[in-house]
């Protein structure tokens, strides 16, 4: 038994050759596997259209004092209205008590802009879309919103009054680019 050869060096220390091709075998499979499921979890990523509506800009500059339009943000229809003096008057005296989800109107425009008020126009009972942006729609016994529906009343900030409905129509995130330029998102 004295004519045995030292072990090499790896094998002394327990790496084998086999072990390097498994080690190698293993590493290549996580890779691959890797590179399999990549497509799967990248097309699991907002299409590029969805992409682009993620936000939206607007012009109100030919909006006129107590007109109202809606524009589309992420599929879903934006109020915007150039509130007149007297229904900005009549929102920010309502008494806090009287309100569902009490809410100043201060909370719900922008500073220096409180003329433009912009709203998910998405009624919050049941989601149906509310009247009131058109001229000869009924805005309901508040003169803001009415969703015929079920009969949820909004007033002239948007405030849920009387109905089903448990919460106010949601301000979108928006921002003034300029005097008369919007972007929602």
């Amino acid at each position: 038994m004295a004519n045995m050869a030292p072990a090499p060096a790896a094998e002394q220390n327990g790496e084998t050759r086999r072990d390097f091709l498994l080690h190698s075998t293993i590493a290549f499979g996580a890779v691959g596997g890797a590179m399999a499921v990549w497509p799967l979890i990248h097309s699991m990523n907002p299409a590029a259209d969805t992409l682009a509506l993620s936000s939206t800009e607007f012009s109100v500059a030919n909006l006129a004092e107590g007109q109202a339009i809606i524009v589309v943000w992420r599929g879903k229809p934006v109020f915007v209205r150039h509130r007149t003096a007297a229904e900005i008057e009549e929102a920010r005296k309502v008494a806090m008590t009287d309100l569902v989800e009490p809410q100043k109107d201060e909370e719900r425009v922008q500073e220096g802009k409180d003329q433009y008020l912009v709203l998910i126009g998405i009624c919050t009972h049941l989601g149906c879309i509310p009247l009131g942006t058109k001229a000869m729609d009924t805005r309901g016994d508040f003169g803001g919103w009415f969703c015929p529906c079920h009969g949820s009343h909004y007033d002239t900030s948007g405030r849920i009054r009387k109905g089903p409905a448990p919460n106010n129509l949601a301000v979108p995130p928006y921002q003034f680019l300029d005097d008369t330029t919007v972007r929602i998102g």
